[in-house]
């Protein structure tokens, strides 16, 4: 399997960190317990092997897993960053990935998998997995964070996910990454089976426009004025993520080559919305996001009421004692 990098930029330096795909070990999860609910119309699911993250997704029109689950980099998933960059060689830090920041990972890792506290239906529309999160860049170390996550369906929208996500940080507030520095936040970081690679911006009133990218990364960047993003396949199925939260620009583009459908494979679909937000030792940050498959016209006419529910809800952001 192959691995690449994620994107963090940091207003603190005004420079954007751009990483190239590299090979990364075969690490196959153990005791792989997929958790599922399907209201009819949707079918998603969380991996207890993997972190709990997102792993699989389908529906109806479209009963193939959409969700590229290569490693622990890709999956649908929380991804944060914060602190300073470190070079961090001497304690068995990834060559590829130094210096790097504090980078919380739920699905894991650069060459391991999450582990995950908590995993369970809650009822027959909602699933609940607690995380506790790897940092990336190292083979194999504990983030001294929680991850928490709800996933389940939009009430009476049987094609649209709602997701509830929440950090909790537990650093030392001596640690050596510092203090709260201004980060890019993926809300959520996703990623798609490279069928989908015709990506477009929704902007309301059912029109679309599509957005050009070649392959990554380093990834292309779009300002969807909606706050949804969507890619398609050629037979016009396609997912949005619609993601309020967003401050800033998203992250987009193909990985790869070909236009494969299969799930394990390293060419693939990136999108990620962004938050520009300051994660101290003791944050604890939440936010939602949606999810809404279909066509073009089926996925309009969702998006259009997500947009009047929930276009002014922001993420939220505090400190512990």
């Amino acid at each position: 399997m192959k691995a690449f990098p994620k994107i963090a930029t940091f207003c603190l330096f005004a420079l954007s960190q751009c990483f190239f795909a590299r090979a990364t070990p075969n690490i196959a999860p153990q005791g792989e317990e997929l958790l599922v609910i399907d209201n009819g119309a949707v079918k998603v699911g969380i991996d207890r092997a993997k972190g709990a993250s997102i792993t699989w997704l389908s529906w109806t029109a479209y009963p193939k897993n959409i969700v590229n689950i290569a490693d622990p980099g890709r999956l649908i998933q929380q991804s944060y960053y914060a602190g300073a960059r470190l070079d961090r060689s001497a304690d068995g830090q990834s060559k590829d990935w130094k210096p790097w920041p504090w980078n919380p990972i739920q699905g894991g890792g650069v060459s391991s998998w999450a582990r995950v506290n908590e995993f369970k239906r809650i009822d027959e529309k909602t699933l609940f997995g607690e995380t506790i999160p790897k940092l990336w860049d190292m083979p194999d170390e504990n983030a001294t964070a929680l991850m928490r996550q709800w996933t389940g369906f939009e009430p009476t929208m049987p094609n649209v996910v709602t997701v509830h996500c929440e950090l909790v940080c537990s650093r030392a507030e001596s640690d050596r990454w510092g203090p709260a520095r201004p980060a890019h936040q993926e809300i959520p970081a996703s990623y798609f089976t490279r069928n989908f690679s015709n990506v477009k911006s929704y902007l309301g009133d059912g029109k679309w426009r599509d957005e050009v990218q070649a392959p990554g990364p380093p990834w292309g960047r779009v300002n969807p004025p909606r706050k949804a993003l969507a890619c398609f396949e050629t037979n016009g199925q396609g997912i949005a993520i619609f993601s309020p939260t967003a401050t800033i620009h998203w992250n987009f583009g193909p990985h790869g080559a070909g236009s494969s459908d299969d799930p394990k494979s390293s060419p693939c679909v990136h999108m990620a919305p962004l938050d520009l937000v300051s994660l101290g030792p003791r944050s604890i940050y939440s936010y939602r996001y949606w999810m809404v498959v279909g066509t073009e016209a089926e996925i309009s006419a969702r998006l259009e009421l997500l947009w009047q529910k929930y276009s002014a809800e922001r993420a939220l952001l505090r400190e512990s004692k």
